[in-house]
C-alpha cells in the first residue's frame, strides 16, 4: 500500500556571489507592460505638477517689469531682493504667528474634541455631527459668514452685546492692527478643529481596551490611564495629525484673503498672500516666482518629515 506525502517545500536557491540585479533597460522591457499602465497617469503628473514647477523654478531668475511684459534675466537678485527686504521678515513673523497658534490651539480643542465624543452617552451621533459641521463648510462661505459676524460696524457680535448692555461700543477686531491675527487664529481654529477630531478619534479606536483594563486593575487613574497607556499609542498619528495641520496652515490663503486681504496696515499679510499680492495685483511675475520657490522649499523640508513620520512604525517593526 502506498503512503501519499506531502511534498516538501521549495527552496529559492541562494544568488550567485557575483550574480548582479537586472539593469534598468532590462527591468523597463521586462515589465514594458506594467509601465504602459501608469503612462497616462505619469503624463497627467507632468503636464499638471511639473511642468509648472520646472517653469516657476526658471522664471525666480528673471526680472519681469509690469510696464514692459519682458523677461530680463537677473540671475538670483529675486531671491536676495526678497530675503533683505524688511517688510519679508514681518510677513514671516505673521506666518508663523499665524501657522503655529492655527495649529496648536486646532490641536489642543480637537483633541478634547475626540476624548469627549469617544465615551458612549445618550445623543453621542448628534454631537458628532454637529461638531463636524465647520469642517464641511467650504472656506469662502466661512470666510465671508465671520467676516459679517465680526464686522465692527454692523457684525452680530458687537450689535448683541450692545444691545445686551455688556459693551458701549462697536467691537473692533478685524479692522484692529492687534487683534486681526487672534481674530483670524479664533476663525481657523473653529474651522480646523474637527479635522483633528476625526484623526485622533480613529487613533483613539486603536487603543487596545486589555491594556487600560489591566491599568484600572492596577489602580491606575484615569489620568495614568490616559498618560501610559492611551498617549503612546497615539504619537504616530498624533505626529502626523500635527504636521498636516502646520502645512495646511502654512499655505493658507483663503480665509486670510478673504477677511482681511492682508490688512489692515499689513498687519495680516502672509507667505502666500503677499505671492498672490506680488503676481496678480503687481504683476511681478519673477519675484512671486522666487518667493513661491522659498515657500516650495520649506514644505518639501516639512514633507520629508511627514514621510518619515508614516514610514517610521513599519521601519520600527520591521527591526
Amino acid at each position: 500500500m502506498a503512503i501519499a506525502t506531502a511534498p516538501s517545500p521549495t527552496i529559492a536557491a541562494p544568488r550567485a556571489p557575483g550574480r548582479k540585479e537586472p539593469g534598468l533597460g532590462r527591468r523597463i522591457r521586462r515589465h514594458w507592460a506594467d509601465y504602459l499602465y501608469v503612462a497616462p497617469a505619469l503624463l497627467v503628473m507632468v503636464l499638471v505638477i511639473g511642468y509648472p514647477l520646472v517653469y516657476t523654478v526658471y522664471l525666480s531668475f528673471f526680472e519681469t517689469p509690469p510696464s514692459t511684459g519682458e523677461y530680463l534675466y537677473n540671475g538670483v537678485n529675486n531671491y536676495g531682493d526678497i530675503l533683505s527686504g524688511r517688510t519679508f521678515w514681518e510677513i514671516t513673523r505673521n506666518t508663523l504667528y499665524w501657522t503655529v497658534g492655527s495649529t496648536f490651539f486646532a490641536f489642543v480643542l480637537g483633541f478634547g474634541a475626540a476624548l469627549v465624543v469617544q465615551r458612549n452617552f445618550v445623543g453621542r451621533g448628534i454631537v458628532r455631527a454637529i461638531l463636524l459641521i465647520p469642517y464641511v463648510i467650504s472656506y469662502v462661505a466661512a470666510a465671508y459668514v465671520w467676516r459679517w459676524i465680526l464686522h465692527s460696524d454692523y457684525g452680530l457680535v458687537s450689535g448683541t452685546l450692545i444691545r445686551w448692555g455688556v459693551i458701549d461700543r462697536p467691537l473692533v477686531l478685524l479692522d484692529s492692527i492687534d487683534k486681526v491675527m487672534p481674530t483670524l487664529i479664533m476663525v481657523n481654529v473653529w474651522k480646523e478643529f474637527p479635522f483633528v477630531m476625526i484623526m485622533l478619534l480613529a487613533g483613539l479606536q486603536t487603543v487596545p481596551e486589555g491594556l487600560l483594563r489591566a491599568a484600572r486593575v492596577d489602580g491606575a487613574g484615569v489620568w495614568n490611564q490616559f498618560w501610559h497607556v492611551t498617549l503612546p499609542h497615539l504619537k504616530g498619528v498624533v505626529l502626523i495629525t500635527t504636521l498636516l495641520l502646520f502645512v495646511i496652515n502654512l499655505n493658507s490663503f483663503t480665509l486670510v484673503w478673504l477677511m482681511t486681504g492682508g490688512g489692515p496696515a499689513s498687519a495680516s499679510k502672509l507667505w502666500i498672500t503677499e505671492i498672490y499680492n506680488l503676481a496678480f495685483r503687481g504683476l511681478h511675475y519673477g519675484a512671486a516666482s522666487a518667493f513661491s520657490v522659498i515657500l516650495f522649499l520649506i514644505m518639501l523640508s516639512l514633507g520629508y518629515f511627514y514621510v518619515r513620520a508614516l514610514t517610521g512604525g513599519d521601519k520600527r517593526r520591521a527591526t
